[in-house]
């Protein structure tokens, strides 16, 4: 018999979520690593090179991969014969767990999760309530399965009840396009089969947390059914040529992992979770000796990769922009951005939206004419940081309310993703732009903020109005004052390239 005391359990929780909110998992950035090698795309490569040194750069600093520190979701597996020296529940040691993560001082995570979700969507404050799963198995352990999720990529989550004679294999290909670049890839894909529909969902989010093991499935084939889909799903969901991050490319899935579990005769439930290029997750087991140990990776383990804009990125100053420069930037252009910008997301916009329908001014000390916004809710700075991580968020989400904002005056807005048809139409209307920055690279992005303070919207917290300056900050244009968009166009040629290719290799 095991005994497990409360504080081990709590100190736990909250240490591993501080360990992989700044270690990538190694796997990880192996297969990362392998696939910028490869990569033949300029746009994507860039992508996945930013991607990796920003990893390296959250390893040596401790700071968080990207500024969504993500929900964060706990498989427990508690053994029968574990004895627990506690006051609390379980799932209450798992949140006090959470608070001391997400307030830890030295690296302070940002609270992402809101209470009354369908009402007023409050801030909890302190990323409370996790969500945990509970199993009681053989043992005398407790195994502990942690992940910090994204919002980005749990949006992208999907669910279908086939028929039991429909492909799986074909609803995969058939619905990834229609994921977009929200998910940040590249990623993995977690598939769940069979159950209920909630036990294909939990079977998707678990498989999203095992190791990256494609290649050596590759080198030694397929035992069985389900190891022959992972095969034909990494090939064919590659060869769609979406690419890092939707530019376009060879790679858009580093693994394809799925779990089983039987089902009705009649059913045929299947569920499909990404996980993103922030892939955060780590496993470990309590057995009475006290607080887990998380063992820092080796730095040497990072490619050692530099990043330069290229002597054609065209430096723009964002505080002289006229609107007549802007039209003359071209989608996959690359810009280095020097000057003023506004942030705001989804309850920003929500805000500002009401007010004009009511009438109402907006607040005195924002002008919005000839600026750009950019779609971001950063982490708290700490120690001698402007800002904390201050990656993009998914602008698709800011669709609704493109036409609205741009009618302000606004030229162009920054966002990771694709954009709507309802943006882009509003987009060209004005001859504005939407500019992309990479999603993954939360940290490498900050360092190019010079100055931050809040100016409306306190009370929104992360979702407030920030003004930025910034220096060199690297942007893609993605869509052009004529509502030509890079996330449209870029896939399309690279599945041709790719179709041409007699054997790419794996």
């Amino acid at each position: 018999m095991s005994l497990i005391r409360q504080d081990d359990f709590i100190q736990s929780i909250a240490d591993s979520l501080q360990y992989i909110s700044y270690y990538h998992p190694l796997d990880f950035i192996q297969a990362l690593n392998a696939a910028y090698q490869k990569e033949q795309s300029p746009a994507a490569k860039d992508a996945m090179a930013q991607i990796l040194i920003n990893s390296r750069m959250c390893a040596e600093g401790h700071r968080p991969i990207c500024q969504d520190t993500g929900i964060v979701t706990v498989f427990l597996k508690i053994g029968m014969d574990v004895q627990w020296k506690a006051d609390l529940s379980v799932t209450d040691m798992v949140n006090e767990g959470v608070r001391r993560a997400y307030s830890y001082p030295d690296n302070v995570l940002r609270a992402s999760i809101l209470k009354d979700p369908a009402g007023k969507r409050i801030n909890t404050g302190d990323n409370t309530p996790a969500v945990v799963h509970m199993e009681v198995v053989q043992g005398n352990t407790v195994e502990v399965n942690i992940a910090a999720k994204g919002g980005g990529s749990e949006a992208k989550a999907k669910f279908i009840m086939l028929n039991p004679s429909d492909s799986i294999a074909d609803w995969v290909l058939k619905t990834v396009p229609t994921m977009g670049a929200g998910w940040c890839p590249p990623g993995i894909l977690g598939i769940g089969i069979g159950g209920t529909a909630e036990k294909a969902m939990l079977l998707a989010k678990e498989a999203c947390m095992e190791s990256i093991d494609i290649q050596d499935l590759i080198a030694r084939g397929p035992n069985n059914a389900l190891e022959e889909l992972r095969l034909e799903l990494y090939e064919n969901v590659n060869a769609l040529g979406i690419g890092a991050q939707g530019l376009g490319g060879l790679t858009t899935v580093l693994d394809i992992k799925i779990k089983d579990y039987p089902t009705h005769a009649a059913n045929k439930p299947v569920a499909m979770i990404p996980n993103c290029a922030a892939t955060r997750h780590v496993h470990f087991v309590l057995d009475g000796s006290g607080v887990a140990e998380f063992k820092p990776p080796r730095l040497e383990d990072w490619p050692n990769i530099t990043w330069d804009a290229g002597s054609s990125a065209r430096r723009v100053n964002l505080d002289t922009i006229t609107p007549a420069e802007v039209a003359t930037w071209k989608p996959g252009e690359t810009l280095l951005l020097s000057g003023t910008l506004l942030t705001g997301r989804d309850a920003a916009h929500k805000r500002l939206t009401d007010m004009i329908a009511r009438g109402e001014p907006l607040p005195a000390n924002i002008d919005f004419t000839n600026k750009f916004i950019y779609y971001v809710g950063p982490v708290d700075p700490v120690r001698d940081e402007v800002v904390g991580p201050a990656g993009p968020t998914t602008a698709t989400r800011m669709d609704k309310f493109t036409e609205t904002m741009l009618q302000l005056g606004l030229l162009g807005m920054i966002g990771k993703a694709e954009r709507g048809q309802l943006a882009i139409d509003a987009i060209k209307k004005h001859q504005a732009v939407y500019l992309m920055a990479v999603g993954g690279a939360a940290y490498l992005v900050s360092k190019a903020i010079r100055k931050s303070r809040v100016v409306a919207f306190a009370d929104l917290g992360m979702e407030a109005i920030h003004e930025f300056v910034v220096e060199d900050m690297p942007v893609t244009v993605a869509v052009d004052t004529q509502g030509s968009s890079i996330h449209q166009t870029a896939p399309i040629i690279w599945q041709n390239k790719i179709a041409k290719i007699p054997m790419l290799e794996a």
